[in-house]
């Protein structure tokens, strides 16, 4: 990203010092404790990982090995106890609130177990809204957010709230409001948890489809080793480490 950019984030960070690469997502020694009183409990025990751009990666791992927090270390919603994120050649942890927040409207989507719509909204604003935080004017938002409803196959339910959809219809608005402010990297939380063999193959295939369309870059948080299975690459969090 050119200079002009950075200073539009607000941004006071160090030349990189190292050749362009397609890697969009990394972290470096990481590590997150959490303490209860006198407990101190390691979660993540120095993570070194690299997403490259339209790659689709799953993390497995039993609940509680830490594969969560990892997601919420690598979206910028949490701080990690050591170590480095960099997103989109930007290091996490040297800026502000502010500057992290549009580093995250900018470059990240997000998909979890719980779709997280706003349930007084239609499908459209739903999706529309991460645009619309962005100030982009509303027909603007509008149009582009009705082509991703029909990208997920959904755009005949634009003017439907939550409470009239499916939970597959739900998951893939969802994926639709991820992806509509074409983001370099999506990270999906169990987004297939809460649904029947059915909908988590149809939310799948939309995951999929707009992947190679898009390019975007799909990290899947599952415990479910066959919707792994037909990702890229797969790493299994063991130990507080990442193991491929």
């Amino acid at each position: 990203m050119n200079k002009s950019a950075q200073n539009k984030l607000g941004q006071n960070q160090p030349d990189l010092n190292r050749p362009a690469s397609n890697i969009v997502l990394e972290t470096r020694d990481l590590h997150r404790t959490y303490r209860e009183g006198d407990l101190v409990v390691p979660v993540l025990m120095g993570i070194n990982l690299a997403i490259h751009q339209g790659e689709m990666m799953a993390i497995v791992g039993a609940s509680g090995s830490g594969k969560s927090s990892l997601m919420q270390l690598m979206g910028g919603l949490d701080q990690p106890s050591a170590g480095e994120v960099w997103l989109a050649g930007h290091l996490l942890s040297a800026q502000g609130e502010a500057a992290r927040g549009k580093l995250r409207n900018q470059h990240l989507g997000f998909v979890y177990q719980a779709h997280h719509l706003l349930p007084e909204f239609t499908a459209l604003d739903n999706v529309a809204m991460p645009l619309l935080i962005r100030r982009m004017p509303r027909k603007a938002a509008h149009a582009r957010a009705k082509a991703l409803l029909k990208a997920v196959g959904l755009d005949a339910r634009a003017a439907h709230r939550p409470a009239e959809l499916s939970g597959g219809e739900r998951q893939r608005v969802a994926i639709a409001r991820a992806l509509v402010t074409e983001p370099s990297v999506v990270l999906a939380d169990e987004p297939t948890g809460n649904l029947d063999s059915h909908s988590s193959d149809s939310v799948f295939q939309a995951m999929l489809e707009l992947n190679h369309s898009m390019g975007t870059a799909i990290v899947l948080v599952t415990h479910d080793r066959a919707l792994a299975g037909r990702m890229q690459r797969i790493l299994t969090m063991q130990d507080g480490l990442l193991v491929g």
